[in-house]
């Protein structure tokens, strides 16, 4: 059994928050996306497919790893769907990083875009998930060094989003938390702005809550001048 507590916020540049979120404790589904395309487009595209990817898994008998990427996939045609039918919503899209749990503490997960899973495990952070990002696919196998890809102009170009075409890449990941992990869903607006150390810290700390933990976070990110929507979810077991 896991608990879980997220908090989001529209950073220190941006007015609207086109970031989303749901907790279905019932269903062991945690879900975030970072939606992009005009403050109209992104809002509804984070939203469309957060909710597509807990309806389908309310309805499916089987919750396991296949499920959960067959409700992906069909996020992926609701939100282009709903792009076409509306020339205002043209060119929506959004990121979408999920996690089932599969069996007591098993977690599958699946990501689409640059929003992140990450564990912190034994005092260590780790990032579970891999970004589908230009500087990922392609800028770091051309051995471009970390200061060129930091001030490079396609650092935020996304290569993969739930929306944007019929055919959607899906990174799967399958995870077993022990008693003492916290796993970190976030997007952008916090692990690209608060370094990894940092994280670590706030995480690591044995005497704070889950809420008072994304309470440490968002306030990092805002006092690091995120540029972004923030959002942070922390999940970890709950001992019998």
């Amino acid at each position: 059994m896991l608990e879980a507590y997220a908090l989001t916020d529209p950073g220190k540049v941006r007015t609207n928050n086109q970031d989303f979120f749901r907790i279905v404790p019932e269903l062991g589904l945690y879900l975030l996306a970072d939606g992009m395309g005009g403050a109209r487009g992104g809002e509804r595209a984070s939203r469309i497919a957060v909710d597509c990817v807990a309806d389908n898994l309310a309805k499916s008998s089987y919750r396991d790893a296949a499920a959960l990427l067959g409700a992906v996939e069909e996020a992926n045609l609701r939100v282009l769907s709903e792009a076409t039918r509306d020339p205002r919503l043209e060119g929506m899209g959004t990121t979408l990083v999920a996690a089932l749990e599969t069996s007591p503490n098993d977690v599958a997960i699946a990501s689409v875009g640059d929003s992140r899973a990450y564990i912190l495990s034994g005092g260590k952070l780790r990032a579970i998930t891999e970004d589908q990002t230009w500087i990922q696919e392609v800028g770091r196998p051309l051995g471009l060094d970390e200061d060129a890809l930091r001030n490079h102009p396609m650092r935020h170009v996304l290569t993969m989003a739930v929306g944007v075409g019929a055919a959607v890449r899906i990174r799967y990941y399958a995870l077993e938390l022990a008693p003492a992990d916290v796993m970190m869903l976030s997007s952008d607006g916090l692990h690209g702005v608060v370094a990894a150390d940092e994280i670590e810290s706030i995480l690591g700390d044995s005497k704070t809550s889950l809420e008072e933990k994304c309470e440490a976070l968002l306030k990092a990110a805002n006092t690091a001048g995120s540029p972004d929507n923030v959002t942070v979810m922390l999940i970890r077991p709950v001992s019998p």
